[in-house]
C-alpha cells in the first residue's frame, strides 16, 4: 500500500502514516452503489449483445468478431463488482481470502487491457475499411480477426501476471483491517510496481488513446470529404455520430482515472508526502474507477444498440417483434464500404451516409 511502513516479524501488521486517507463514510456508502449499479446494467447489456451476434447475427463481420470479444471481456470484469461493492461497504476491509483478492484484481488488470487494446483493434479495422477499402480486404479476414483477438486475450494475461502475483491481503495496524492491496515493503518491489504503474498508463491508455483518435479523425474526414463529393444530405447520421461518441466515452471514462493513477504513482515515489494531498488522491481514485468502469456500460450501446439491425434482433430475441426484414446495422453499413470497386468513396443516393457537421 502506498504512504505504509511494513511491520516486524512478531507483529505482520503494516502501519499506515496517514490513517484516515480516503476513509470516508460517503465513499463507503455511495460508491457499492454504483457498482451496483454498474454490474446489473453492464451484465445485462453486454450479455444480449453476445446473445444477439451468437443466435441471430453470427460472427459473419470483423466486426462482429471484435464486439463479441469485448462483451466477454467486460462480462468477466462484471463478476467481480459484487466483491469490490462489499469490500467498499466494509470500510476497505477484505474478508474473501487471498486467492479472490489475487483473482479479482488480476480479472480488472486482465479487462483493462483486453478491452482497451479490442477497442483499438476495431478503431483500425474501422479505418482500413473505409479509408482503404480495396487495399485491405485480403487482410480483413475472419481468420485475422479471431488470430488478433486470440493474441489479445493472451498479451491481456501475461500483463495481468504481476497484478495476481504482487497483489495480496495486507493487515493493517491503524485502523485494524485486512485489505487487499500492494505492500510497497522494499526499494526494488517498490520500483518494480510503480513501473507497472506507468506502464498501464502507458499500454493502457496513452498509446491505444492515440492510435483511436487518429483512426477516426482519419475516418471522418473521409466520410467529410465523400459528403463534400456527394452534395447532398444522406439518409442516417449514424457512422459519425457513432465515431464521436466512441471518442467522447473512451476519453470522458478514462482520462479522470489516469489522471490520478498518475498522482497515486507520485504518491509512491513520495513525489506528494502531505497527508492532505494523499487524502485527495485516495478519495478521488474509487469515484475515476467508477467513471472507468461505466464504460462497461457504455460498450454495448455504442457498439450494438446503435444500429437499427441489432435492436430488431434483439426485439426478435426478447419475442417483443416478430421476425423482420433486415436493416443494414451500423458495423454492415460501415463494413460495406469496403467493398467497392475503387478506393475513392462515392456514395449514392440509395446508399449513403449522412454526414453531421463538424464544428
Amino acid at each position: 500500500m502506498e504512504n505504509s511502513t511494513a511491520g516486524t516479524t512478531e507483529d505482520p501488521r503494516v502501519s499506515l502514516n496517514c490513517t484516515s486517507s480516503g476513509m470516508h463514510n460517503y465513499i463507503f456508502t455511495m460508491i457499492p452503489i454504483v457498482y451496483s449499479f454498474i454490474f446489473v446494467v453492464g451484465v445485462l447489456g453486454n450479455s444480449m449483445v453476445v446473445a444477439v451476434i451468437y443466435s441471430y447475427m453470427k460472427l459473419k463481420t470483423v466486426a462482429n468478431v471484435f464486439i463479441l470479444n469485448l462483451a466477454l471481456a467486460d462480462l468477466t470484469f462484471l463478476i467481480t463488482l459484487p466483491l469490490w461493492a462489499a469490500y467498499t461497504a466494509l470500510g476497505y476491509n477484505w474478508h474473501f481470502g487471498g486467492f479472490l483478492c489475487k483473482l479479482s484484481t488480476g480479472l480488472v488488470t486482465f479487462n483493462l487491457y483486453a478491452t482497451i487494446f479490442l477497442l483499438t483493434s476495431l478503431s483500425i479495422d474501422r479505418y482500413l475499411a473505409i479509408v482503404h477499402p480495396v487495399r485491405s480486404r485480403p487482410r480483413r479476414t475472419l481468420v485475422y480477426s479471431r488470430i488478433t483477438c486470440i493474441i489479445i486475450w493472451v498479451f491481456a494475461f501475461v500483463l495481468s501476471v504481476p497484478t495476481m502475483c504482487f497483489r495480496d491481503v495486507i493487515l493493517i495496524a491503524n485502523p485494524n483491517i485486512s485489505v487487499c492491496a500492494f505492500l510497497y515493503k522494499d526499494a526494488n518491489l517498490n520500483r518494480f510496481l510503480v513501473g507497472m504503474g506507468f506502464v498501464k498508463s502507458i499500454l493502457g491508455f496513452l498509446i491505444p488513446f492515440v492510435i483511436i483518435i487518429t483512426c477516426y479523425c482519419l475516418i471522418g474526414k473521409t466520410l467529410l470529404g465523400a459528403y463534400q463529393v456527394q452534395k447532398s444530405k444522406a439518409r442516417n447520421d449514424e457512422v459519425l455520430k457513432m465515431l464521436a461518441a466512441v471518442v467522447a466515452s473512451f476519453f470522458v471514462c478514462w482520462v479522470p482515472h489516469q489522471i490520478f493513477h498518475f498522482m497515486d504513482i507520485l504518491v509512491q515515489l513520495k513525489v506528494i508526502k502531505t497527508c492532505k494531498l494523499i487524502d485527495i488522491v485516495d478519495t478521488a481514485l474509487p469515484f475515476t474507477i467508477c467513471i472507468a468502469y461505466f464504460n462497461s456500460c457504455l460498450n454495448p450501446i455504442l457498439y450494438g444498440f446503435v444500429g437499427k439491425h441489432f435492436r430488431k434482433k434483439l426485439l426478435q430475441l426478447l419475442k417483443c417483434a416478430s421476425p423482420l426484414k433486415a436493416h443494414p446495422s451500423l458495423s454492415t453499413k460501415m463494413s460495406s464500404l469496403s467493398y467497392r470497386g475503387s478506393e475513392n468513396v462515392h456514395l449514392t443516393a440509395n446508399k449513403s451516409i449522412t454526414l453531421c457537421d463538424v464544428r
